[in-house]
């Protein structure tokens, strides 16, 4: 039976030295454009959805107002995923 000849670091320490070693995380901000990229010279326009939608990979639930490109919005109000204002 092999035993091991190493010391045992108190925990306090260990997890100390896990704290420093990772970085803080940061907090999560909602993208400033979500879907494509604005065109050249377009302005950023917010949408409220009326259904859930997943772009990017992040779901969006009803009632949530995003802010999209004016091409994308346009594409998004055809399919019916705008809140009729």
């Amino acid at each position: 039976m092999a035993t091991n000849t190493t010391t045992k670091k108190p925990a306090a320490a260990a997890l100390a030295e896990t704290a420093e070693a990772r970085p803080e995380r940061a907090t999560r901000r909602a993208p400033a454009v979500v879907g494509p990229p604005l065109g050249e010279g377009q302005e950023p326009v917010t949408v409220t959805l009326s259904h859930h939608h997943r772009i990017d990979g992040t779901d969006y639930t009803p009632g949530a107002e995003i802010t999209v490109s004016p091409d994308y919005a346009r594409g998004l109000r055809g399919q019916g995923f705008v809140a009729r204002t």
